[in-house]
């Protein structure tokens, strides 16, 4: 017999425990830990550049990984199909999207209003509120004309908007109001919308026409922009992670022509219903439950024979608020790390397991790699000022010659991915190149820093055991509202 909903999704309390690993995916962990003490080791023994094998190391892993995204984005170099206008809207699978809140009194304004002029629109908007204790339930009731229900209970439909609905949960974090607004919803597919993500308004249709397009499709990924504040900080902060975004979205299409696409991110992804009751909703002990959730819908696929899809849809597109200072950069990428840690490790007995394809033979095998990848770039650039303060001339000036040549050439994937994804996803603004130029040639020694602190730090808070997500100041989407 079929199990029920809430059956299902009763499977999303704490059950995720890690898996038996394999002894492949053993060696492929302990190998690159190993290989970092070794070439670290290095240093102390050898002259010449040589000395400086971890960042030699860190450098070429980095530069075939660039090769490896050019090589499978280039049919981005053809003519990509437009969003068809007039798609029959009969045959498009109908839409929820949950909004979970918890004291986002602030800019659930802005995002209810963009979801609410939607192009064929979802049929229900499902404000998943979180144990808000802030004025979200005045903003509700009187500007939204939602009436509150018990606890858990959906509430009546807004007298003012018909398909705007309120479901109050008690504080449990956002899995669990995730969860929770499945349990109530009766569309085809869900979207998940954070409560600082502003969609474009066709970005519902775009994501339902691509559901109608592709039988197979469980899982998708909206194109993100980030916003952050207008002071000095934030302005900087949104000038590098504007590339940042870009080369992310060009590296998860090419992953996803691989069919190893892991990475959906939750304050703008779609879901096909019966998949998420299928493998019991989200995970509310991971701190990426967006992250965690496509590992188990490949898991499931692969063992059911389902071929399920994940893919990255250029046509949908949203803003979403980014942290504008170095505390909340560093908070969210502690998170994020962390999060990756947990499910690499909860998963562990994929990788380097060809039951799962080229998931489980490359995908996972590199993001092995990437556990440890912030650990190789800090310790380079710390044996880096070792010998420049150290009197190494020589060794410094061969250093340099290595980052001179990185650098071209991370200027060059700099250009490609603009060019890519100003094709694929028709951006309406124009990036400005000499921008990307100077982002491209500061990165290595600003922002990329910044980006391996906040993994350290998620890798304490992993070994910690840590749960908390720490609080985030929301300011860019408000600050965009009102410009």
């Amino acid at each position: 017999m079929k199990k029920t909903l809430e059956q299902a999704l009763a499977l999303a309390s704490p059950r995720i425990l890690p898996r038996p690993t394999t002894l492949l995916s053993t060696l492929i962990h302990v190998s690159v830990v190993a290989l970092w003490l070794l070439l670290f080791a290095r240093a102390f023994f050898l002259q010449g550049v040589v000395a400086w094998s971890t960042g030699i190391a860190y450098v070429v892993y980095d530069t075939l990984l660039l090769a490896f995204v050019t090589w499978k984005t280039l049919p981005l170099m053809r003519p990509t199909p437009p969003l068809e206008p007039d798609f029959d809207a009969r045959s498009l699978p109908s839409m929820g999207v949950i909004v979970a809140s918890h004291n986002e009194a602030t800019v659930l304004p802005v995002t209810l209003a963009a979801l609410l002029r939607q192009t064929h629109g979802p049929a229900q908007i499902v404000i998943a509120d979180d144990g808000s204790t802030d004025a979200t339930q005045a903003l509700l009731t009187e500007r939204f004309g939602l009436a509150a229900a018990a606890d858990g209970v959906l509430s009546a439909p807004s007298s003012l908007y018909p398909n705007l609905y309120w479901l109050r949960v008690s504080h449990g974090g956002k899995a669990r109001a995730l969860n929770a607004a499945i349990t109530v919803m009766t569309t085809d597919t869900v979207m998940t919308v954070d409560a600082d993500t502003l969609l474009d308004d066709d970005a519902t249709y775009a994501m339902r026409a691509a559901f109608a397009s592709e039988p197979k499709l469980v899982a998708a990924a909206g194109i993100l922009v980030p916003v952050c504040g207008k002071s000095v900080s934030g302005r900087v902060f949104q000038w590098f992670q504007t590339y940042e975004y870009m080369r992310n979205f060009i590296a998860r299409f090419a992953w996803m022509r691989a069919d190893s696409l892991l990475l959906i991110s939750g304050a703008f992804a779609s879901f096909k219903r019966d998949a998420l009751v299928d493998v019991g909703g989200f995970d509310p002990q991971c701190l990426v439950e967006d992250y965690e959730l496509i590992h188990r819908l490949r898991r499931y696929s692969v063992d059911h024979g389902l071929g399920w899809d994940v893919r990255v849809v250029g046509d949908a597109h949203a803003h979403t608020d980014a942290p504008d200072n170095l505390g909340s950069f560093l908070r969210q990428r502690r998170r994020w790390f962390a999060g990756f840690l947990q499910t690499q490790y909860w998963n562990r007995d994929m990788t380097g397991n060809p039951r799962y394809g080229t998931m489980g033979m490359l995908m996972l095998p590199v993001k092995a790699i990437d556990t440890m990848q912030p650990i190789y770039g800090l310790t380079a650039f710390a044996l880096l000022l070792g010998f420049l303060f150290g009197g190494h001339g020589a060794i410094v000036l061969s250093i340099f010659s290595v980052i001179g040549l990185k650098t071209a050439i991370d200027l060059a994937f700099y250009l490609w991915c603009i060019h890519l994804y100003r094709r694929w996803t028709g951006e309406r603004t124009r990036s400005s190149l000499w921008m990307a130029m100077l982002a491209a040639i500061t990165e290595p020694f600003t922002f990329q820093l910044v980006r391996h602190v906040g993994a350290l730090l998620g890798w304490l808070h992993f070994l910690r055991g840590g749960r908390s997500w720490g609080v985030q100041r929301r300011s860019g989407l408000v600050t965009h509202d009102e410009s």
